[in-house]
């Protein structure tokens, strides 16, 4: 077997390897919570890594692909347009990045003010499904976090749901990062009760929570979570000064 094949045979099996063990955290977590693992999405998030990455978590049985970087993902999309793959934006999100992010994605977890979702319904093309729309919330109120204040969530939600060409499906959050279970369960607690509170103060059917990364997705699925993003425990670290986008302004937000 030629050297070449034999390293990418083995990148594979890693991945595929990488699937199994975090697909056997979801399910126990979700046995622990007495919860339905196949309510639990696992959307990997390949950024920063190449296109055949995709391509060998596809083949291990993935679909859903959440990336940060613009440029980046339209090129990834571009060279995996033979695979029937969903995607999601979860990156901070500029003016003048809402119409490309209207044509070429699925969902949009990252939505925190109305002017971009206006933006985003406008630039929706009319052939396309209704674009699924998650608000993020910055649930630790940190000042250097990106999200809407939890304040804010009622109208914007009210002004969101009425515009054409999307579908508000929920919420996100990306806490302050800490080892305590105890914290993570009370960041995510807290997201999962605002929800709760929008679906029963606007007589809302909101179904979406996105929440959970690598090291602490047990505490999100604990606390309800449907969409967990996980990138370094499917593709292993990131190397940022490796990729193009390190000089782009698109923002780098944690998986």
């Amino acid at each position: 077997m030629p050297q070449t094949y034999r390293r990418r045979a083995q990148v594979m099996s890693t991945i595929a390897e990488n699937i199994a063990k975090v697909g056997a955290r979801i399910r126990a977590a979700a046995q622990a919570s007495k919860r339905d693992s196949h309510t639990i999405g696992l959307l990997a998030v390949s950024k920063t890594k190449p296109a055949n990455a995709v391509r060998q978590a596809f083949a291990a049985g993935l679909r859903d692909f959440g990336e940060n970087y613009l440029q980046e993902a339209l090129e990834k999309q571009r060279d995996l347009a033979d695979l029937d793959l969903i995607w999601h934006f979860i990156g901070p999100i500029q003016s003048n990045k809402t119409k490309a992010i209207a044509e070429h994605f699925n969902w949009v977890h990252s939505v925190d003010r109305l002017k971009i979702a206006q933006r985003l319904s406008e630039q929706r093309p009319t052939h396309l499904p209704a674009l699924n729309i998650c608000l993020q919330v910055n649930v630790s109120d940190e000042t250097s976090k990106a999200g809407c204040a939890a304040i804010e969530l009622p109208d914007l939600v009210a002004a969101i749901a009425q515009l054409p060409g999307l579908k508000l499906r929920g919420l996100m959050a990306i806490p302050e990062p800490t080892d305590d279970p105890q914290q993570q369960n009370a960041a995510f607690a807290r997201l999962r009760e605002l929800l709760e509170q929008l679906n029963a103060q606007l007589n809302l059917s909101l179904d979406t929570l996105s929440m959970g990364m690598s090291d602490d997705l047990e505490a999100a699925v604990n606390q309800g979570s449907t969409w967990v993003r996980i990138g370094s425990a499917l593709f292993g670290a990131r190397d940022y000064g490796q990729t193009l986008l390190a000089s782009t302004p698109d923002g780098i937000t944690p998986e």
